[in-house]
């Protein structure tokens, strides 16, 4: 019953939202900026210092008085003179005009509704992509927190119940601790089955040992496993997909920055490694050139000791 009474007023609303039109659009924009520029409350009479039920003599004559008051030649240099005259025109001709006048007069009634409708928002405030991708990772982030938030609740009432069966189980309906371990079975729902006897059960049967005011879940190795509301995962901000894209994407940057520092020191490396030895081999090329050079300078000094230069040997005839 309630969740046709919430469509069916989603459908009502969805009609009244759908039967604005184009002119309501127009009379909304009008009424936002006539209270801007006059002040909270102003109504197309009011500005017009007319009562609600004016006849269009009545209507014509003030709008032509306030016209020559509004008109820009008699307001040189005043600021917005021109948009408020511009408004002053729209507005009497929506007044004049049969039509135009009975449905400004319902909103007149009822109030101008505070949603206008998508399509009107859209068609003022269009937003570009960015605003739309802001909107849309806002958006379908809340929803997951959300379906998490669910989740956790879900999640944290089946442990509770079963701890609280496991307990039963062990202590009896008066739930009094007994002392040592006391292996138990628990129903955790589930379509009927059929036990080791071949006797029809319903639901899944889970091993569990109670001991003291600890459940722990005995699987067939016979580890035991502690259960408590602590176990359940709760809805995080942090394990929504936009965050944990953020999170993947500059772990992926950290490990790629890491591996080019460390290609980048395993070549400078093996450029350490592999450069010759400098210092030793001048030495030894220092080395060889003066072994050679000995000879000449004993000789240059022996010259030097007899008289400055060699004579060269003459030949006998």
């Amino acid at each position: 019953m309630k969740n046709f009474v919430f469509v069916a007023f989603i459908a009502v609303l969805i009609t009244v939202v759908s039967a604005w039109t184009k002119e309501d659009h127009e009379i909304f924009d009008l009424v936002t900026a006539l209270e801007a520029s006059e002040g909270k409350g102003t109504t197309f009479y009011s500005w017009l210092d007319v009562p609600s039920t004016a006849t269009l003599v009545q209507i014509n004559k003030a709008y032509r008085k306030k016209s020559m008051q509004l008109h820009p030649d008699k307001n040189p240099g005043v600021k917005g003179i021109h948009e408020k005259f511009a408004r002053l025109g729209v507005i009497a001709a929506i007044l004049k005009d049969t039509e135009g006048r009975k449905r400004y007069d319902f909103f007149y009634k009822n109030g101008v509704p505070k949603w206008r409708g998508s399509g009107y928002y859209y068609a003022r405030f269009r937003p570009g992509l960015g605003t739309v991708l802001v909107f849309l990772t806002i958006l379908t982030s809340g929803l997951q927190y959300l379906v998490q938030t669910l989740n956790y609740k879900r999640d944290l009432l089946r442990v509770e119940l079963a701890i609280r069966d496991a307990r039963l189980a062990a202590w009896g309906p008066k739930m009094e601790p007994l002392q040592g371990k006391r292996k138990v079975k628990v129903n955790l729902g589930g379509g009927p089955r059929r036990d080791e006897d071949g006797n029809v059960v319903p639901g899944k049967m889970l091993d569990m040992v109670v001991e003291q005011d600890n459940v722990f879940i005995l699987d067939p190795s016979g580890s035991l496993h502690l259960l408590d509301t602590n176990s359940v995962t709760p809805a995080a901000i942090s394990r929504t997909w936009f965050i944990q894209l953020l999170i993947s994407s500059i772990r992926k940057f950290s490990r790629s920055k890491e591996n080019l520092q460390k290609k980048a020191d395993n070549e400078q490396s093996t450029l350490t490694v592999d450069k010759p030895d400098s210092p030793v081999s001048g030495t030894n090329m220092h080395s060889e050139a003066s072994e050679g050079e000995e000879p000449r300078q004993a000789s240059y000094t022996a010259a030097v000791k007899t008289g400055g230069r060699r004579r060269k040997a003459t030949r006998k005839r």
